[in-house]
């Protein structure tokens, strides 16, 4: 006998509208396939593809149906051609009466039948069992294999589709990608009721199908925590990203009760990096991603605890406690807390880049289009480490890469490793003083302006891709009644606080802050965000380490 290779989520479906028949060949095959298969049987051609529906959205496989022929409303062969709509690999069998043969042999053309059964198929051994044997072997062989995976439904074009592929792959969730133009995109469609007209479409892997779903729904749908397990903690780090992550494994590692918050995905720009080759004890160097992972894998074996999609919007004071507060409304409080809310790649307010924002235009190394771009001609913007990283990484695959540089050369904001790199790569041009003036398209990025930025001449030039790294804008907008920040938005910490010698206003400690110490005692800032901070990787993760050094330092006098 043919053994399912998922006993617990591969179905043979028989269905008949004669309830004794029906629970008739559902007994025989449980009695035969039951330890292999999950039998499932419907009394009507709707019902039945009702639960093939069901069954598509969890991600289940159907091995073989079974139909009667004589059904009122839809007969046999009308449901198993609208079946092989929903799962085409599924093998088909007609139970039909000495009468019905023309019909079933008719049917071999209409849905590709693989075989019909004369009622009664009594004995099951000699009639039924060798039949249905042969068929599972050849389903079984035929390679349909379930997808333990999140399914996307989608258009190529779509930003929001875009936005939903970038944050399943920044947070490791796998996911299988469908166009809502092919055969599979569609069926996945109909088994939702969708129309396609509003996409994405996420089935997640319990079959919950989610029509362009909120980020925390999202993130709730694909097994990532959202909601801490506690009301009160040692430690809140708020922010995923380098400092953020070595906060939590310095922080959980130590003793502390750790909760990090992260608004998106773990890594924060570092996480988006192609490769990182100056990060010590990677010789060869390392993706973000592969660091992210490590670290939030580590972080997570050390006990702290990692909620994502959750959006901080304030930070208050309430004796000992500090508390932080949701965007939802809800809140969780701590001993103390530390702001690693990074920074974020300033957006381009060229005319046309807004509205073809995930359509061309992306804002950092996408994760998901980076493939696509193989064999075309595409633009980075941007001078410093990350654009070069981009732009490595992207010519290994695109027919040119064109880095638009604002500045006279790359020596001022860019690692001279990167620089070689650069040069090196016979399919990399940099172009020095220059800016982009507009985006051009309709459905998607078809063409740029590009000026000079020092004489202004403008050129159009024919682009598909563009990709955008410049600037550094600090997420700190909601600290901005709370923590003392620069004219920038950095927050200002330790000796930054006390230039003259003084403590900062409001400050009620008899000591001074200390070095990554916010204008709030017991609150302190790691990575990007802190004003003067370094940039880099290595010096954000050594922050992290040293503000929890300093959060034991506060603990213990408090």
């Amino acid at each position: 006998m043919a053994q399912a290779t998922d006993a617990a989520r591969t179905v043979i479906l028989t269905v008949d509208d004669d309830p004794g028949v029906s629970r008739a060949i559902a007994r025989d095959l449980r009695r035969r396939y039951g330890g292999g298969y999950r039998i499932v049987r419907a009394e009507s051609g709707e019902s039945a593809l009702e639960a093939l529906r069901e069954l598509k959205l969890r991600g289940d496989l159907v091995a073989v149906i079974l139909a009667d022929y004589r059904m009122p409303q839809m007969n046999g062969i009308e449901f198993l051609e609208q079946a092989l709509g929903v799962y085409p690999g599924a093998r088909r069998v007609l139970l039909t009466a000495y009468a019905d043969t023309n019909a079933a042999i008719d049917a071999i053309n209409v849905v590709d039948l693989d075989h019909y059964l004369l009622k009664p198929w009594d004995p099951p051994e000699e009639k039924l069992y060798p039949v249905l044997d042969d068929l599972l072997t050849a389903w079984r062989a035929s390679d349909y294999r379930p997808v333990p995976a999140t399914k996307v439904v989608g258009h190529r074009w779509s930003a929001p589709s875009s936005r939903v592929r970038e944050f399943l792959a920044r947070n490791q969730v796998p996911y299988r990608w469908y166009s809502s133009d092919e055969p599979e995109g569609q069926r996945l469609l109909a088994a939702a009721g969708a129309d396609g007209r509003r996409l994405p479409l996420v089935v997640a892997p319990d079959g919950t199908a989610l029509i362009e779903p909120e980020t925390p729904e999202l993130a709730a749908h694909v097994g990532l925590a959202t909601t801490p397990a506690a009301a009160f903690y040692d430690l809140v780090v708020i922010g995923g990203g380098p400092a953020g992550l070595g906060a939590a494994v310095y922080g959980a590692s130590e003793g502390l009760r750790t909760v990090l918050v992260e608004r998106s995905a773990t890594g924060g720009q570092a996480g988006q990096s192609s490769r990182i080759e100056n990060y010590l004890g990677f010789p060869d160097g390392v993706s973000g991603a592969q660091l992210t992972d490590r670290a939030r894998r580590q972080a997570g074996r050390f006990g702290a605890e990692i909620l994502t999609a959750r959006e901080v919007t304030g930070l208050e004071v309430n004796g000992p406690a500090r508390v932080v507060r949701f965007s939802d409304g809800s809140a969780v409080a701590a001993h103390s807390v530390i702001l690693a809310t990074g920074v974020s790649y300033r957006q381009l307010g060229a005319p046309g880049c807004e509205d073809l924002t995930g359509r061309g235009v992306y804002y950092g190394s996408s994760l998901t289009e980076a493939s696509s771009c193989e064999g075309q001609d595409v633009y980075v913007v941007g001078g410093a480490n990350s654009a070069g990283q981009a732009a490595v990484y992207l010519a290994r695959g695109a027919k040119s890469v064109t880095l638009l540089v604002r500045g006279e050369s790359l020596t001022a904001s860019m690692s001279y490793y990167l620089i070689q790199q650069i040069e090196e790569s016979p399919n990399i041009t940099v172009r020095p003083r220059t800016v982009v003036g507009a985006a051009h398209g309709a459905e998607h990025l078809e063409a740029l302006t590009l000026r000079d930025a020092v004489s202004g001449a403008a050129e159009e030039v024919d682009a598909q891709w563009m990709f955008v790294f410049i600037g550094a804008a600090p997420l700190t907008d909601w600290l901005a009644e709370t923590v003392l920040r620069d004219e920038h938005g950095f927050i200002l910490a330790g000796p930054d606080l006390t230039p003259d010698g003084r403590p900062p206003a409001g400050w009620e400690l008899d000591r001074p802050p200390y070095h990554l110490e916010t204008s709030i005692p017991g609150v302190f800032v790691a990575g990007d965000a802190r004003a003067q901070s370094a940039k880099r990787v290595a010096s954000a993760v050594g922050e992290g380490a040293m503000a929890v050094m300093l959060v034991h330092r506060y603990l213990e006098q408090s």
